[in-house]
């Protein structure tokens, strides 16, 4: 029977990859979304009796039943079933009695940053709830990712409500979860080592050990807490600032009346070029958010940064102009055009909204008069109009444009010899480059950030 009051802090690699396969590991991981959720599993899956934590009574409630809250993570709903019928996962709501059973406290809550602030609310009620209930011996991990000085921080807290010392008492670590929608248990379990930087070594050599067991990659120890906090943004920042440069390239390539992909994909033949792609814009909860984090933090320093966000926010706005402008060919004003938009997710092959470039290319269309609808495969008519949006009716018939934002799968199966024979005016605005070498794309009047627009001879 396992230990109540065995000590996870100063444990070797060894001991505590052998306390987690044999079952005798309390793991409790605050927040049941679609990164904590799956990690979660992962824990159960390799032996932990696991709590999870969330303020969500409802999620909490649908877990202990079994039932699969993030339903379009594969492998999720699988290893749900598992974990509550062998009784290695359980569901709650006080993070403070989670707490206190645990020998593990993983934090894998929300934080959010836009260019109004950061916002930490979330993750500071965890801290609350974990400094009330966390007991000696434990290790506590933050995996949100976080500006960059943001884990230590919370030593104070954690000390002052528990009694208990850093580095001596408990251990405390930033071990950034390295996951993309669609793909988080692949993600979690094999497709990348897990970086961990922690207060001292009585803390990190556990934590390699554990997560060696649930990681095929195995683990990257880092020097301190904050280079482990640096290494997830500045691989955000990274990607953010390159599609910026990227998008600036398009829209220079407009001007100069050239294929910005082929210029591009010739470029980085060479081995130092690594130009990413432009698009219609940059969403979810990664790229768009962690640049900030470091903006706000270092106003003075974040220049470039800066101006990366304010491109790559403005690329909606560009496609909204590229639509404008081949109305304009045929004479048909914006006012009153039917406009198909394809695509609500932020990113093709999921279903997710936060921060999508299809909203504010939307809202302009509709202060445009615009009358707009939106086809996502992924969302149900009921849940287009909850964002206050038309859904599409399935009928192209009459309609005068067709604007692309989202790469779905689904968008590349739609017959394009047919679409021209039903719309009014065959346009298509493509954000993401499915149809720059469709077949039938000829017959179309086509533009993509970075393409000019291409009108046949027959609307000239």
């Amino acid at each position: 029977m396992r230990n109540a009051n065995m000590v996870l802090l100063g444990k070797s690699r060894n001991e505590a990859s052998n306390l987690l396969l044999k079952g005798e590991l309390t793991v409790s991981v605050f927040g049941l979304g679609k990164m904590g959720l799956p990690l979660a599993l992962v824990f159960a899956s390799k032996g932990a009796k696991v709590y999870g934590v969330d303020l969500n009574e409802n999620v909490v409630e649908m877990v202990n039943r079994g039932e699969n809250p993030i339903s379009f993570e594969p492998g999720v709903g699988e290893l749900l079933e598992k974990a509550v019928k062998e009784k290695r996962l359980t569901a709650v709501t006080d993070g403070a009695l989670a707490s206190s059973k645990s020998d593990l406290i993983v934090l894998l809550v929300p934080v959010y940053a836009n260019a109004k602030g950061i916002r930490m609310e979330l993750m500071e009620k965890a801290i609350d709830e974990v400094s009330n209930g966390i007991r000696k011996g434990a290790i506590v991990v933050t995996e949100t990712t976080l500006p960059p000085g943001t884990t230590e921080s919370f030593i104070p807290k954690i000390e002052n409500v528990s009694g208990l010392k850093a580095g001596i008492d408990f251990g405390i670590a930033h071990a950034p979860e390295r996951t993309m929608s669609g793909r988080v248990i692949k993600d979690i379990t094999e497709s990348y080592p897990k970086i961990i930087g922690a207060i001292n070594e009585a803390t990190l050599e556990p934590l390699i050990g554990i997560y060696s067991a649930i990681n095929k990659k195995g683990v990257v120890p880092v020097s301190s807490i904050r280079v482990a906090e640096a290494v997830k943004v500045f691989e955000g920042v990274y990607r953010d600032v390159n599609i910026a440069l990227a998008n600036e390239l398009a829209l220079i390539s407009e001007r100069l009346g050239i294929n910005v992909n082929e210029a591009i994909d010739s470029a980085n033949t060479q081995p130092y070029s690594h130009i990413h792609r432009p698009g219609a814009g940059v969403g979810g909860h990664c790229i768009g958010v962690y640049t900030w984090f470091l903006i706000h933090s270092f106003p003075e320093l974040s220049k470039i940064m800066k101006i990366a966000r304010e491109t790559n926010d403005s690329m909606p706005l560009h496609m909204v102009e590229l639509t404008v402008k081949a109305l304009n060919l045929v004479r048909k004003p914006v006012n009153g055009a039917r406009i198909i938009v394809f695509g609500l997710s932020y990113r093709g092959g999921i279903k997710e909204t936060i921060n999508s470039p299809s909203f504010p290319l939307i809202n302009e269309f509709l202060k445009w008069g615009a009358n707009v609808e939106v086809y996502d495969p992924y969302f149900s008519n009921e849940e287009i109009m909850s964002y206050g949006f038309k859904p599409f009716n399935g009928n192209f018939e009459g309609a005068d444009a067709v604007v692309v934002v989202t790469d779905h799968p689904q968008f590349k199966e739609v017959d394009l010899r047919d679409l021209k024979d039903k719309m009014a005016t065959p346009i298509i605005i493509d954000g993401r480059y499915i149809y720059a070498t469709a077949k039938g794309i000829e017959n179309f009047i086509y533009a993509s950030p970075g393409i000019q627009i291409r009108c046949p001879k027959s609307f000239q």
